[in-house]
């Protein structure tokens, strides 16, 4: 296959969304101009049944190594998940999943990151691979030969690891076989080049190691910019928080998310969840009226994941619902049985995430029958007749008897 070794593509391609390369840009440009097929990989765990615009942004970088004519690699880390990165979790160990929630969780993997990457082509297909394959395979001779090539202080160094003997957490003996497990992963796949987040800027270390040991190999370490809100540090796609845009949200829901991230992120999202230019990034970023530009960036997205037509709709809609303090007009709706519990409808449609945020919304009287404005302070009401609500800001639904 040839190789595209346009000079101006590397140049972006290694600089929108990358914050550092290691062992440097320079060297890897000089093997991309080189016309040499390089082998590149995102590995990706089964933690969740949703991807959100953090992941995506890999996915659209990995789909510009791949139009320049590269070997690309999706790995699902359907192994890993099961031992739990505790990167997200300072203070406590992950749950640990079973081999049942790992499948369960990738089921419509493919489907969501279609839209940003083309898995299917034909000329240069994406290869998805799972690292169980190959993880579960190993004896414990294996592992212990693995392990031999680190010392326990040079573990000891990841930053979670750190605080967490710091502040007099546990740290279980699993976890610290999670950057060996996904280092391996190099190794087996025999790549050129790991694609990742600042998060899993360690682990991809750890397998250059192995793959400069295991192979006398050099790996190539692209780390790309987390979300972040630039003044809270807070990251942008938190599911708890209620801040995440994840890809298998509707045109709607996705818009709305969107509209709801704080102004001073906007830059960010352009820049790594869109595919304008940076000139028209500038501009929009310029503009003297932020509502609009976050309209724009809210279009754009939801552009990419549902069509132009339906990110129309959708703006269309929050135009109506929030502007005009309208009601949409695909308000989702829901069957139910006479008698049954508010708070069991609104859990099951996936309105609120627990009884503890329902309960919240009742005591501050941010659920509303839309018809007679009236609000809903039970946190026991039973429904007994189709009703339509307004659950605080944003959410809707019609509840039909």
């Amino acid at each position: 296959m040839k190789i595209d070794t346009n000079e101006q593509k590397i140049d972006e391609i290694l600089t929108r969304s990358v914050s550092e390369i290691l062992p440097s840009k320079k060297f890897l440009q000089s093997e991309l101009t080189s016309g040499r097929r390089l082998r590149f990989y995102i590995g990706t765990d089964a933690t969740g049944t949703s991807l959100h615009l953090g992941h995506a942004t890999n996915y659209m970088i990995l789909e510009k190594i791949r139009s320049l004519g590269h070997e690309v690699i999706f790995l699902i880390g359907d192994f890993t998940s099961r031992i739990g990165d505790p990167t997200d979790k300072s203070d406590s160990a992950r749950t640990q999943l079973t081999r049942e929630d790992v499948v369960k969780n990738t089921k419509t993997w493919m489907e969501q990151i279609k839209p940003v990457i083309d898995i299917n082509n034909k000329e240069n297909p994406v290869e998805v691979l799972y690292n169980n394959d190959w993880l579960q395979k190993l004896k414990f001779e294996d592992v212990i030969n693995l392990a031999s090539n680190f010392t326990v202080q040079q573990m000891l160094e990841r930053d979670m690891f750190e605080k967490r003997i710091k502040d007099g957490k546990p740290l279980y003996m699993h976890e610290l076989f999670y950057p060996l497990m996904q280092g391996y992963d190099s190794v087996e796949m025999d790549v050129d080049v790991e694609v990742c987040g600042n998060d899993q800027k360690f682990n991809a270390l750890t397998g250059r190691t192995l793959l400069k040991r295991l192979k006398n190999k050099e790996k190539f370490v692209v780390i790309t910019t987390l979300l972040e809100n630039p003044i809270t540090g807070e990251k942008m796609m938190s599911k708890s928080m209620g801040t995440g845009v994840f890809l298998d949200f509707d045109a709607n829901k996705m818009y709305g998310a969107i509209m709801a991230q704080a102004d001073e992120n906007m830059n960010q999202l352009f820049v790594d969840c869109t595919r304008l230019s940076l000139g028209e990034i500038n501009n929009l970023i310029k503009s003297d009226n932020p509502r609009d530009t976050k309209m724009q960036l809210a279009f754009e997205i939801t552009k990419i994941y549902h069509g132009e037509e339906s990110a129309n709709h959708a703006e269309e809609s929050f135009v109506k619902t929030f502007q005009e303090r309208g009601v949409p007009e695909d308000i989702e709706e829901v069957d139910v049985k006479e008698g049954d519990f508010l708070v069991d409808i609104l859990l099951q449609s996936d309105i609120v995430e627990s009884k503890n945020d329902f309960k919240r919304l009742i005591t501050g009287g941010a659920i509303k029958d839309i018809d007679t404005d009236e609000k809903i302070l039970d946190d026991k009401f039973i429904v007994d007749e189709s009703v339509r609500l307004k659950i605080g800001k944003k959410r809707f639904i019609s509840i039909k008897v």
